[in-house]
């Protein structure tokens, strides 16, 4: 991630998810070929695994409306988030791997956006390679935005009011917002932009001098999609802006209700005024 953390923390506040694409454009092979590269070298866990397809039409892999959000039109390539459903703790190394992907695609100037529940993965596994462990969590379109979103995604992204965030202080236990060090500060609010599904944001931080702890708060959410996996799209936020601020440390994936911790390395343990 070290290579690349600086292009990913500028891409967190400008990635949105797009829906509409442009038709007439089409991605460069070049541009093509640097987001296949990300998929085969940003592999941190064990059975997460991101996987770029491309094809003329996708018409056959999304089913029309994406949960409260509306259609995907245009899209010639997407990406498929693939997990080894074998392996422990696997929704939320998805989620982490599978935005590493999504930031990239977002700092080479592509739409993308994260799609869970609303896509048929028979059609979409039969565009690659799978184990039979294997199970493709999510997929997300790729390609240009469209100059003119629709009449039907404004009204959608306005009813849902996607552009919201849970304020800081309704997210962490363990210290007071107001008392946050600086890197811990600007992890926590990277974390607050990740995507999840109908923007539940459904995590939670508590905050030691040496480590964040990342959980899934309990909002009365009924959805079948895994909170888990929105979890792990927000640490990679999370370490992303820990990492632009200088700072080491590493994951300790947790049970239930918790996700992972993440543990601040005692030689690089940053003060209050670290930026």
């Amino acid at each position: 991630m070290a290579t690349r953390a600086e292009s990913w923390y500028k891409a967190i506040p400008v990635r949105h998810s797009i829906r509409q694409f442009d038709t007439s454009r089409q991605i460069a092979a070049e541009t093509l070929d640097q987001l296949r590269s990300v998929c085969q070298e940003f592999r941190p866990f064990r059975g997460a695994r991101a996987e770029l397809v491309t094809s003329s039409s996708l018409d056959g892999v999304f089913k029309g409306l994406i949960g409260s959000y509306g259609k995907i039109n245009g899209a010639n390539a997407f990406l498929a988030f693939v997990g080894d459903t074998m392996t422990s703790h696997i929704q939320e190394k998805v989620g982490y791997t599978g935005e590493g992907v999504v930031l990239e695609a977002t700092s080479l100037g592509l739409g993308t956006c994260w799609v869970t529940g609303s896509f048929k993965p028979e059609v979409a596994a039969s565009l690659l390679t799978k184990s039979d462990s294997e199970k493709i969590l999510a997929v997300s379109p790729v390609g240009f935005a469209s100059s003119k979103s629709s009449l039907w995604e404004r009204a959608v992204k306005r009813g849902v009011r996607s552009e919201d965030r849970l304020p800081l202080e309704s997210m962490i236990t363990g210290a007071k917002s107001t008392e946050l060090p600086d890197w811990t500060r600007g992890a926590i609010n990277a974390a607050r932009l990740a995507p999840s599904a109908k923007n539940r944001q459904p995590w939670s931080f508590e905050v030691t001098g040496d480590s964040i702890t990342v959980g899934v708060r309990k909002d009365g959410d009924s959805s079948d999609i895994s909170k888990r996996l929105d979890c792990g799209i927000a640490m990679l936020h999370l370490e992303v802006a820990i990492t632009h601020a200088d700072v080491n440390g590493k994951w300790e994936f947790l049970e239930a209700p918790q996700v992972a911790r993440f543990k601040i390395a005692e030689a690089n343990r940053p003060n209050s005024r670290r930026r």
